[in-house]
C-alpha cells in the first residue's frame, strides 16, 4: 500500500480506498488536535469502538484517561503511518497491525507522521469513573523530532 501524503479532500479520498472502516466526519474533539481528523464510530455497544483519522501531520494533544477502576485506551492502527508517546518515554512507530495498549492514568499523545494519513481504531477500556483530561499541544520541535 502506498503511503498518501496530499491533505484535504484528494488525500483523504484516496486513503480512505485503502481502509476498511470509515474515515467518517470532522472529529466534533478537533479543538484538541493540531490538524484536521476524523471519526466514526464502528461500534457503541458493549466496548466502544471509533475509527480515528488524522491527516498527515495531524496529532491530538498530551492527555490523560482517567479512571477510579479499569478504564484506559487501546489503539490499533489500521492504515498509514503514526506515532504514539507516553510522557517521558520514547514514540512508538504505528504501522497497520501495532496495537498499543495504554493504562489509565498515563499522559501520552497519539497522531499521524508528518508525512502520512494515519488511522487507528480507538477502544474504550470499561472502567468505573472515567473521564479524560485533555492537556497542552505537542510541542512542535518535539514533534519534529519524532519525525526525523
Amino acid at each position: 500500500m502506498a503511503e498518501i501524503k496530499e491533505n484535504g479532500e484528494a488525500g483523504k479520498a484516496a486513503f480512505q480506498q485503502q481502509l476498511m472502516f470509515p474515515i467518517g466526519e470532522k472529529n466534533p474533539y478537533n479543538q484538541f488536535f493540531d490538524g484536521q481528523s476524523y471519526l466514526a464510530p464502528v461500534s457503541e455497544q458493549q466496548v466502544g469502538i471509533y475509527n480515528v483519522t488524522f491527516e498527515p501531520g495531524c496529532r491530538n494533544h498530551w492527555h490523560v484517561h482517567h479512571a477510579k477502576a479499569g478504564g484506559g485506551q487501546i489503539l490499533i492502527c489500521v492504515g498509514g503511518r503514526g506515532w504514539y508517546q507516553a510522557w517521558g518515554e520514547a514514540p512508538v512507530e504505528m504501522k497497520p497491525g501495532t496495537v498499543v495498549n495504554i493504562p489509565p492514568e498515563v499522559k501520552h499523545w497519539h497522531g499521524a507522521a508528518a508525512d502520512s494519513w494515519f488511522a487507528h481504531l480507538a477502544i474504550e477500556v470499561d472502567g468505573e469513573e472515567t473521564l479524560n483530561e485533555w492537556c497542552e499541544p505537542v510541542d512542535d520541535d518535539a514533534y519534529a523530532a519524532v519525525n526525523k
